[in-house]
């Protein structure tokens, strides 16, 4: 059974799954590979249904394999990823108040994210609220990593 990582930005999904497992999948790079340009490219020309059909395609192959799993933070939208991610036992939600979130995406300038880019902090809430309940939904473990360094993450999930 694989171990998934769920989270909106900012919450070290890709971070925490490095520290874990240094053989770990990164499911956005993954996706990039499979789609031969960047999602924010692939979302403007084919749309947003046919992102999120190749990436349902991708999790169900990977929830096969008893690999740790960073996912996009968009995973938990579609309700088949999220009927998928209920079949497996071992998500976690890495969970952080928005705030928090919101300072760690402003500060890394190495990944601008086409939703913060494209959205003011309101719209940001209000996706954010959003998904929570959703990475709720299909958890089966949740971290609040709002005041935690990488290391405490990994410590609470070890």
């Amino acid at each position: 059974m694989a171990k998934v990582l769920l989270g909106f930005m900012g919450s070290g999904k890709t971070t925490i799954a490095r520290k874990l497992d240094s053989d770990f999948v990164d499911m956005d790079a993954l996706l990039v590979d499979r789609l031969g340009m960047p999602i924010a490219r692939f979302f403007e020309e084919k749309g947003e249904a046919a992102f999120r059909q190749l990436e349902e395609e991708v999790l169900a192959e990977l929830l096969k394999t008893d690999k740790v799993i960073s996912t996009g933070g968009g995973i938990v939208i579609s309700p088949r990823n999220r009927a998928l991610l209920k079949q497996n036992t071992d998500n976690i939600y890495l969970k952080a108040d928005f705030e928090t979130l919101y300072q760690r995406i402003s500060a890394d300038k190495d990944n601008q994210r086409p939703l913060f880019l494209k959205n003011s902090k309101e719209d940001l809430a209000v996706i954010f609220k959003e998904r929570q309940a959703w990475y709720e939904e299909v958890a089966s473990q949740i971290v609040n990593v709002s005041s935690l360094n990488p290391d405490e993450i990994i410590e609470e999930l070890r």
